[in-house]
């Protein structure tokens, strides 16, 4: 298999664009923590604990994800070095490895929309309990 250089300076474009979305996605979220936090500050709900552990959960795998995609960069930068001097075997190698980690930094993404949708079901589920006993209240108010 001959590899040429500009072959691994094809993830350049892709992880810069990632960085940029993983890096949004961990300022957004922080800002949501502080805000929280000062929420369950001020009236103890348990429902947002419920979420910052969520939101948790969340940003530990962003920075997994953004060190993933760090060491896969790093990895297209050594194949690329190796390219240049003449070194064919180790800058397959370093390709491969690259895209195994933008793999696994991928995988991390997916993971971490998914648990995304954890903190909206649990909004929702408050959501549908009160709505729950909004209507049981209705209902005994209507049989009085």
């Amino acid at each position: 298999m001959e590899l040429e250089v500009s072959t691994p300076a094809l993830l350049f474009p892709a992880v810069s664009l990632l960085f940029l979305s993983y890096t949004n996605r961990f300022l957004h979220l922080s800002a949501l923590i502080r805000k929280l936090h000062l929420d369950w500050q001020n009236n103890h709900d348990g429902l947002l604990l419920e979420q910052i552990s969520n939101l948790r959960r969340r940003l530990v795998l962003i920075r997994w994800m953004q060190f993933l995609g760090a060491v896969s960069l790093f990895c297209c930068v050594s194949a690329m070095l190796a390219l240049l001097f003449g070194w064919s075997l180790f800058a397959i190698i370093a390709f491969v490895t690259a895209l195994v980690f933008m793999a696994c930094s991928l995988l991390g993404l997916t993971v971490e929309v998914w648990i995304s949708g954890g903190a909206l079901r649990i909004m929702l589920n408050s959501l549908e309990e009160v709505s729950n006993e909004a209507r049981t209240a209705k209902i005994l108010k209507q049989r009085e």
